[in-house]
């Protein structure tokens, strides 16, 4: 089986200029990332955060949120939200290869979060399946 190696630096660009256009589109955003499914940072823009460890400890959670979905018999992953004290960390699926991870205040409307990062994450995915699609060993 072909192994998926890193997206070519255009797709790369390509990737780091919709996580500029997502916090554009929202201003309560304090950090967003695009990690592979294995924790590999793909692009950020996470200003004081240390984003492969955010990045890892993405990975770990996708495994534990792909168990729990397929033991209750909900399907694949599509999303991970979690509400801390100080507002939101918000992971979603990015195609199949790939995941984009968010992090908010805790004034953002979770709608318009969702609304917005489900559209960036498919773009994403596009972007990232398409390279790995094209990819072999």
């Amino acid at each position: 089986m072909p192994q998926p190696r890193p997206p070519d630096p255009l797709v790369l660009a390509e990737v780091l200029a919709e996580i500029h256009r997502l916090r554009a589109r929202l201003p309560q955003l304090t950090g967003a990332l695009a990690a592979s499914v294995d924790g590999l940072v793909l692009a950020d823009d996470a200003p004081g955060v240390e984003t492969e460890g955010v990045a890892a400890l993405t990975a770990a959670a996708l495994g534990v949120s792909l168990r729990l979905t397929d033991a209750t018999g909900q399907g694949g992953f599509r999303e991970l939200l979690v509400r801390g004290d100080g507002g939101y960390v918000a992971t979603y699926a990015a195609g199949t290869s790939a995941v984009l991870t968010l992090l908010a205040e805790d004034r953002i409307n979770v709608g318009r979060l969702h609304l917005e990062a489900r559209r960036a994450g498919a773009r994403i995915g596009t972007l990232v399946d398409g390279t790995n699609a094209t990819t072999t060993t």
